[in-house]
């Protein structure tokens, strides 16, 4: 995790996406975050009521710090578990000027979007973890 986590308790780990995860080249979208509980649940109708309340809570936490430190307009939230199965929420930045056609699923597309290494992510984590 580039940065480290950016919060960590008991249930959850809020993380930066990183350039080492499957799929991902040496770079990736800056502020893409993930919220995950620490025990294994496939999916949102797997966690317990507490480890519900803890995703849900970092969540809307961590948006915050994205639109507070990182500047975005807009934070989107998704699971997808298609190819992990295991529960990430995807906390997605939508940055100021980002154009329509690349809003939702294609924000990380824009040509001119945020991208950096684990450096580069490290630091955002940093702030964000700051901003908390």
């Amino acid at each position: 995790m580039p940065g480290g986590p950016v919060h960590e308790d008991e249930l959850v780990v809020v993380s930066h996406l990183s350039p080492r995860a499957p799929g991902q080249s040496d770079e990736v979208y800056l502020g893409h975050l993930l919220v995950e509980p620490r025990r294994h649940a496939a999916g949102l109708a797997d966690l317990t009521d507490e480890e519900a309340g803890h995703v849900g809570r970092w969540s809307s936490a961590a948006a915050r710090a994205l639109r507070d430190v990182a500047g975005a307009e807009h934070v989107y939230a998704a699971v997808i578990g298609d190819q992990v199965p295991h529960l990430h929420v995807h906390l997605l930045p939508r940055y100021p000027g980002t154009p329509r056609q690349y809003w939702w699923t294609r924000v990380d597309e824009w040509p001119e979007a945020p991208r950096g290494g684990e450096e580069a992510a490290g630091q955002l984590v940093e702030r964000l973890r700051a901003g908390l």
